[in-house]
């Protein structure tokens, strides 16, 4: 970990509140979930008054996912932004004036983005890891990671040590996602673990691999939220997820490696054999003497990272049909495909902000339905504040669009964005609503709070906004 890398430790009533500082510059978001510990909390004060300070417009949509996906990053009074073509904008952040761009025609689903550290942009297309000079842009180093087993990268990267952290996903037919420490100066392989422990039972099945970026610890010690197993559902001749068969180990699990060597050090199954699609997928929380996790089944869970036992388990949002084995007729299942907690939680104050999807499923034993059967804007949401020493609710507000981006703590404030275009702030300590306002085109790409500004990608299909626009909108708060 650099010698620059910091972070401001606030002890206030009901716990200890973490904020980020990096550098010689307070307030920066230099990776996706602002620090290391994926806290997603910046030491700033939101207010309920913001101003539009910039806005910058990004070409048209790259993938069905919209235009961008990636949370944006803040470093050295630069804004760094990769959009769905995996192309890399470096913006003034006092201006959104365009200072260099690295273009790529590698379309990415998604949520991918960059990384800033050490005077370097670390990133990734569908296919390759790269590092680019964080002056000019220029390619510094690219590796290939993705082969016929490992078919995508979809991960925004983490920097500690001299190693870059990222993972492949598998899918059917056979894949098989890992996990990868490259050389942060060369591109190398440092290490590669594998996230699916056996051979697959039937050559239909694939899955595994990270979403969301790693965390980190004091020791170097990565955190990482493994995927699912597919085909969801099954057939006739293979039900109930006959073609991955068992636990299918490491899926849905926290995943613990020590960080020099890429050995696991300690994991735990969340959802053991899953026919549901419930990814265990967001970026794990490290606060104090927890790590908190939470994924598609929309459940919350704290462990005690010394003992590796779990503390507590809370169920948020609707919950119907979503344990065990399912039935050979159809039936609703909630979460659905793209419900629970879908997107990652932030942390602040002894708090937990957890944003939740409400959308259900038509599912069977015999069935495996698109996750996009059901059109994303018929979902609704819900924003849980939950006491992170007990899981207990602490307030909920309901969300009439579903929060495909992240939460994002301030000192008096939670960020979350809906996919219909609403920017909502809410008060850390009630839930009132403090500002709203809407953008441009829909939403589903995490906010980044630094250098005195809230920075938010619009460009998903939302169909509900007439002459929708691709943007990153840059406003002006408090610090």
């Amino acid at each position: 970990m650099p010698r620059a890398f910091a972070v401001l430790v606030l002890v206030v009533a009901g716990g200890a509140a973490v904020f980020v500082t990096h550098g010689s510059k307070r307030h920066s978001w230099p990776l996706a979930n602002g620090d290391r510990s994926s806290r997603r909390a910046a030491d700033a004060t939101i207010g309920s008054t913001l101003r539009v300070a910039w806005r910058f417009r990004l070409p048209k949509a790259a993938t069905t996912f919209g235009a961008i996906t990636a949370n944006p990053v803040i470093a050295d009074d630069t804004v760094y932004v990769q959009d769905s073509a995996s192309s890399v904008y470096a913006l003034d952040a006092r201006t959104g004036a365009l200072r260099w761009r690295h273009r790529e025609a590698a379309p990415n689903d998604g949520p991918n983005g960059v990384t800033v550290d050490g005077g370097r942009v670390y990133g990734a297309t569908d296919t390759t890891a790269f590092a680019l000079d964080a002056s000019t842009g220029k390619v510094v180093w690219a590796r290939r990671l993705v082969n016929r087993f490992e078919q995508f990268v979809g991960i925004s990267p983490v920097v500690d040590r001299g190693r870059v952290y990222l993972s492949t996903q598998g899918f059917p037919l056979g894949g098989r996602g890992a996990l990868y420490a490259l050389s942060a100066r060369t591109g190398k392989i440092v290490w590669r673990f594998a996230t699916i422990a056996a051979p697959w039972p039937h050559p239909d099945a694939g899955g595994g691999g990270a979403w969301y970026p790693a965390s980190i610890d004091a020791h170097g010690n990565v955190y990482v939220g493994i995927s699912n197993p597919a085909p969801w559902g099954g057939s006739t001749r293979y039900p109930n997820g006959a073609e991955f068969g068992g636990r299918a180990l490491y899926t849905d699990s926290l995943l613990v490696l020590a960080g020099e060597t890429g050995k696991l050090l300690w994991y735990d199954q969340v959802t053991r054999h899953d026919v549901r699609d419930y990814d265990f997928e967001d970026s794990p929380i490290l606060a104090g003497k927890f790590v908190f996790g939470a994924g598609k089944a929309g459940r919350v869970v704290a462990w005690d990272r010394a003992t590796h036992a779990r503390v507590w388990s809370r169920a948020v949002g609707t919950h119907l049909h979503d344990l065990g084995r399912l039935p050979r007729r159809t039936t609703t299942v909630c979460p659905g495909h793209l419900g629970g907690v879908l997107t990652p939680m932030a942390y602040a104050n002894g708090r937990l902000y957890v944003p939740v999807v409400e959308l259900c499923s038509q599912e069977s034993a015999i069935t495996t339905p698109s996750a996009f059967a059901r059109d994303p804007a018929q979902g609704r949401g819900a924003l849980y504040a939950l006491d992170s020493a007990t899981g207990k609710t602490v307030w909920r507000r309901q969300l009439a669009a579903p929060p495909f981006a992240c939460a994002t703590a301030t000192r008096d404030g939670v960020v979350v964005p809906t996919f219909d275009g609403y920017v909502t702030v809410y008060s850390a300590s009630a839930g009132r609503t403090m500002f709203r306002t809407r953008l441009s085109d829909g939403i589903n790409a995490c906010p980044a709070i630094g250098d005195g500004l809230l920075v938010v990608a619009a460009g998903a299909p939302y169909k509900g906004i007439a002459n929708p626009v691709a943007e990153i909108v840059a406003y002006s708060i408090r610090g």
